[in-house]
């Protein structure tokens, strides 16, 4: 039997603003975020955190778009938006990196699809 291809534009899944989740999400398809997560995030699909929506995550996706608040790491493999009421702070990976007007953004960011490297810290001599 053939596998049907999910539209992963179509929402399949969805907190809504007052739900509270921590640990690790996986989904396929489309998945918004309007109430508070904390934890993992791994999908092939897009995620979007909506106007309420506030996560503490590390984030593994195809697309992101971010109309709340991020706090974390976000790997894309596709693109990451930020559009102008979203917030974000930590690091952001990914190739295409779209910032609109009136955004906060406060992270490391690459645009590549290569594994960050951490930036090392001199050590002192004694």
């Amino acid at each position: 039997m053939k596998e049907k291809k999910m539209d992963e534009h179509k929402i399949t899944g969805y907190f809504d603003d007052g739900s509270e989740f921590d640990g690790t999400l996986k989904f396929r398809g489309s998945f918004r975020i309007d109430g508070f997560f904390k934890g993992r995030i791994e999908s092939e699909s897009m995620l979007t955190i909506g106007d309420k929506g506030k996560v503490e995550a590390d984030v593994i996706v195809n697309h992101v778009i971010i109309n709340g608040e991020f706090r974390g790491s976000i790997k894309a493999a596709e693109r990451v938006e930020i559009n102008n009421l979203g917030r974000v702070f930590g690091t952001v990976i990914t190739p295409t990196l779209i910032v609109e007007e009136g955004a906060y953004l406060e992270a490391h960011c690459q645009t590549s699809d290569t594994q960050i490297v951490p930036p090392t810290v001199p050590v002192p001599k004694a």
